[in-house]
């Protein structure tokens, strides 16, 4: 069993990495197209992640229901995301995907009238505030990239709210495969029926997909997956809000990106309001009465 603290440094691991990805496939979509791109790191994901799933039991109907809808969600999500990254840079588009926590809330309320506090409501004020300074007004506001960006962090809300319902009446491991086995599938045809394939093979990109398929997607949901076995979800949810954090550091160092202080003030908008929706919906959680044995 993880100590709190070993589970704290697996998460910010796992947090690092993520954020780091941002800028491999910034690098990587220069040598292919990005629905193919996806499709690859996701099979690489699948066969990395298969001894983890206890594959051995067929799948039930709600297995599949759940992880069809997981799959879309994620599919749908990652391919918004990797099209924006080609008009927009790494460390914004993390800071727009994070908001994805603070809409979360706001979509269960939406869409399965869960109860949320007030702070919700108020962080969500505090990001969209910050998208708007992020986008850089002075600049042209948002672009092309940045509004491909924000349908992801709409669509990863929606996936953070689908797993929230779904874990707990599924294995963990099983829908986790089923999804990213679903991704890679659902890409993998996109890529074929939407876009013109391109793929130019370098060493540089075949790095760059192991590392995406192997240490972004599998290692690090693993990571995830046993760190949050010894924490509660506001803690987990505090030290995910370093992903972004982290794209901005490694897009400074490899890509040379900085925001100007207008940008910077939107980006720590965008982290007070990831912040003020945890503390929120740590509070309505404690609210809540307890249940009935």
């Amino acid at each position: 069993m993880l100590t709190l603290r070993r589970s704290d440094l697996l998460l910010i691991a796992a947090a690092a990495v993520w954020g780091v990805s941002f800028v491999v496939v910034k690098d990587a979509l220069g040598a292919s197209s990005p629905l193919l791109l996806l499709a690859i790191r996701f099979v690489i994901a699948t066969v990395a992640l298969a001894p983890l799933a206890n594959l051995r039991t067929p799948f039930s109907r709600g297995e599949l229901r759940a992880g069809l809808l997981l799959t879309g969600l994620l599919a749908s999500g990652f391919a918004t995301q990797a099209v924006g990254l080609q008009y927009t840079t790494p460390a914004r588009s993390a800071f727009i995907v994070a908001m994805s926590s603070v809409l979360a809330p706001v979509i269960a309320l939406v869409v399965l009238k869960h109860r949320t506090a007030w702070l919700v409501l108020v962080a969500l004020i505090i990001a969209g505030l910050g998208l708007y300074f992020l986008t850089a007004p002075d600049a042209g506001g948002l672009n092309r990239g940045d509004i491909w960006t924000l349908v992801t962090a709409v669509v990863f809300g929606g996936h953070i709210v689908a797993v929230c319902e779904f874990s707990q009446g599924f294995n963990a491991q099983r829908l986790v495969w089923l999804q990213v086995a679903g991704t890679a599938v659902g890409t993998l045809i996109a890529a074929l029926l939407l876009e013109p394939p391109r793929f130019e093979w370098s060493i540089g990109l075949g790095a760059a997909l192991l590392f995406l398929g192997v240490v972004s997607t599998a290692v690090a949901l693993v990571w995830q997956m046993f760190a949050q076995r010894e924490m509660t979800s506001a803690r987990a949810s505090l030290l995910l809000c370093l992903e972004p954090l982290f794209a901005a550091l490694t897009s400074w160092l490899f890509w040379g990106e900085s925001f100007s202080l207008t940008q910077g003030l939107g980006a720590a908008l965008i982290l007070a309001g990831m912040v003020l929706a945890v503390v929120g919906e740590s509070r309505a959680e404690a609210a809540q009465p307890a249940p009935l044995n």
